[in-house]
């Protein structure tokens, strides 16, 4: 019976932990929907926003295309370690809506906007300590920029990029064949000054399409070397070894413009936070597999910084 009981207790401890619990930050016409994992403590605890990276990525760095759960594990493990999270999914995404949702009327400056406001919402909650921003991949530049906050304390980032987005892009269109070179880098160039591209050549239409063009522009106007040298507050940039998205330079140059941060390399660890290999189909089977765990070594860095008085 005592073993039946444990067991139970158990199970329910796990689903208590997968699950968290529902969190809403509402704004107008706006619901952004999230999970807020708590640790019971007599004592204030930290509190580490987590905040994903590009494309439809829900709050566990899921998107349709791919289930790798890797912010879910991140949020679940700092939860073990004593620190709280929160996680959500992006506007007019998963559960988050927008009332007369278009495409075309997204800017990057709506995500600073959400991160922003939930920092306002969490901020004067009695239970935490000090206020964390992690911010993965695109959410890293969304991360520092909300981190000039004053109330935000720390900020993280996880496999962000030093480089203007667009001149990210044309360095990573190296690798397509050069055609694909010759008919994306002109379309780039145009929508980093700022002007929409009418004509965009069918193979490119889903990266290019016209209503996603604003978002584009205003992402690309961004230089994150410039934003993270704005913050005053310490600073962690992590970075794995085999990203095959984003080089290790990328976060050397971020370290080079903010003395304030300090930069791990994460050896063996991928873009989704795994132990993968270089080799790019290898690395690409670990996006799509919900059970691989992250690399504990990550999690043991973020809860040193976190930790750290």
């Amino acid at each position: 019976m005592k073993t039946i009981l444990l067991a139970f207790l158990i199970l329910l401890q796990f689903s208590v932990l997968s699950q968290g619990k529902d969190i809403t930050l509402k704004s107008e016409n706006i619901k952004i929907k999230g999970t807020i994992l708590c640790p019971e403590n007599s004592e204030k605890i930290p509190l580490a926003i987590i905040i994903s990276g590009s494309g439809p990525t829900d709050r566990d760095g899921n998107n349709p295309a791919m289930k790798n759960n890797s912010l879910k594990m991140l949020a679940e493990s700092l939860y073990n370690n004593g620190i709280a999270t929160v996680r959500y999914d992006k506007r007019g995404i998963g559960e988050s809506s927008i009332t007369n949702f278009n495409e075309k009327d997204l800017r990057f400056e709506n995500y600073i906007t959400d991160a922003k406001n939930w920092v306002e919402l969490l901020k004067n909650d009695t239970r935490f300590s000090k206020i964390i921003i992690i911010g993965h991949s695109e959410g890293s530049l969304i991360g520092m920029i909300a981190s000039q906050n004053k109330a935000v304390d720390k900020f993280i980032s996880v496999a962000g990029i030093s480089s203007n987005a667009g001149d990210l892009i044309i360095e990573q269109l190296k690798s397509q064949p050069e055609y694909v070179q010759e008919l994306c880098t002109p379309i780039i160039d145009k929508l980093k000054n700022g002007d929409t591209v009418e004509n965009v050549p069918p193979m490119l239409y889903s990266l290019f399409r016209p209503s996603v063009q604003p978002y584009m522009i205003s992402w690309f106007r961004y230089d994150p070397k410039v934003e993270i040298k704005k913050l005053s507050i310490p600073i962690l940039i992590t970075q794995g070894s085999t990203d095959i998205q984003v080089k290790t330079e990328e976060a050397e140059k971020l370290k080079e413009a903010n003395e304030n941060s300090e930069i791990k390399i994460i050896e063996g660890m991928n873009h989704i936070l795994k132990e993968s290999v270089i080799d790019r189909q290898k690395n690409m089977q670990t996006y799509t597999n919900p059970n691989l765990k992250i690399k504990e070594e990550l999690v043991s860095i973020i809860v040193e910084f976190i930790m750290e008085k």
